[in-house]
């Protein structure tokens, strides 16, 4: 019952998101470690496991939104952003749109807490990625590290 009230809040901030700002724009970074590592989180609200990420605020760059997201979800700052795509996400609207950054030089600025909005984090073998990975994350993940082609949509 938890899971379905908050599956229910999460589709009505979703649709007054999407009233109150008719094009949305996010990102997500793909955080890796030495050990090739990437580093993902599992949000309380959906299922799943996910490359950190979010909105981009009124009066943010792309680069200032990614590393604020990556540093409030995780607790890792990002020394160095690359950008890597941009993708088109029809999934969530008819109007999100992406930015998608590769993070590997990074420090560990708070120790995680699971919190609201975010269950846990961990740095997860791209060749053995956690159950519940979802397929947009393995997809950015492949063409990020396997050569496939980048989709234009998420």
């Amino acid at each position: 019952m938890a899971m379905l009230m908050k599956k229910a809040l999460a589709r009505i901030l979703h649709w007054w998101w999407i009233l109150r700002r008719p094009m949305t724009l996010g990102v997500r970074i793909a955080v890796l470690n030495n050990k090739d590592e990437v580093l993902l989180v599992r949000h309380t609200y959906v299922e799943g496991w996910y490359l950190p990420g979010g909105g981009v605020e009124r009066g943010e760059t792309l680069e200032q939104a990614a590393r604020k997201e990556v540093l409030e979800e995780t607790g890792i700052f990002a020394n160095q952003l690359q950008l890597k795509s941009f993708h088109y996400n029809n999934n969530a609207s008819p109007r999100d749109h992406v930015a998608l950054y590769l993070c590997k030089n990074f420090s560990v600025q708070n120790v995680f807490s699971a919190n609201r909005e975010i269950a846990e984090v961990g740095f997860f073998p791209l060749s053995d990625l956690p159950e519940g990975t979802t397929r947009s994350t393995r997809t950015r993940l492949a063409e990020l590290f396997d050569d496939v082609p980048v989709s234009p949509t998420w």
